[in-house]
């Protein structure tokens, strides 16, 4: 994932933007802690509910066909528990007291959120990137030993690309196999 200190700037740089911010942390959607700065609040424990809560809000947005999960605001009797997507493999939490300018919260966490998700992406696509460098590395010498020893070659491994949800489209009735019925 990408480096622990550029997260934690961003959370402070968040903090420092919006000052009525109590905390700030940002998780794996694997429910680990990549960086946080929540001072009086577990850390591991946000982060397994933010999971927790991401699951809930990922099918209530799919349930509805309402597209991708953006964001997921709480509000409290003490204040605010925000939560974003932070690319495709991490999301946001901020904490914030109940006098907060909401407005101003949603749209420097989605800020965050992006920059967040930004550094943790790049982190994974030359995470991949390596992996499949060493494993074409690996395949090839593996290819040229057998070739040397007068054994068939061995076609490389498939590989397989993820699978993305799209947004559907509304559902729309039609009016052919309606049924009416009028007694006169």
């Amino acid at each position: 994932m990408a480096s622990e200190a550029e997260i934690l700037d961003e959370l402070r740089r968040l903090r420092a933007r919006v000052p009525q911010l109590t905390g700030a942390l940002a998780a794996g959607v694997n429910g680990l802690v990549l960086a946080q700065d929540t001072p009086g609040v577990e850390p591991e424990r946000v982060a397994a509910l933010t999971v927790t809560a991401l699951g809930v809000a990922v099918r209530m947005a799919d349930a509805t066909g309402q597209g991708d999960f953006r964001e997921l605001i709480v509000r409290g009797v003490y204040g605010y528990v925000a939560t974003y997507a932070a690319g495709r493999g991490a999301v946001l939490t901020v904490l914030a007291q109940d006098r907060v300018h909401v407005g101003r919260l949603l749209l420097e966490g989605r800020r965050a959120g992006a920059r967040i998700g930004e550094l943790v992406d790049a982190e994974a696509a030359a995470a991949a990137e390596a992996t499949a460098q060493a494993t074409a590395t690996a395949t090839a010498t593996s290819a040229s030993e057998e070739q040397a020893d007068g054994a068939p070659a061995k076609a490389p491994p498939k590989t397989t690309t993820a699978r993305t949800r799209t947004a559907r489209a509304p559902r729309t009735t039609t009016g052919t196999n309606a049924r009416t019925t009028t007694e006169s």
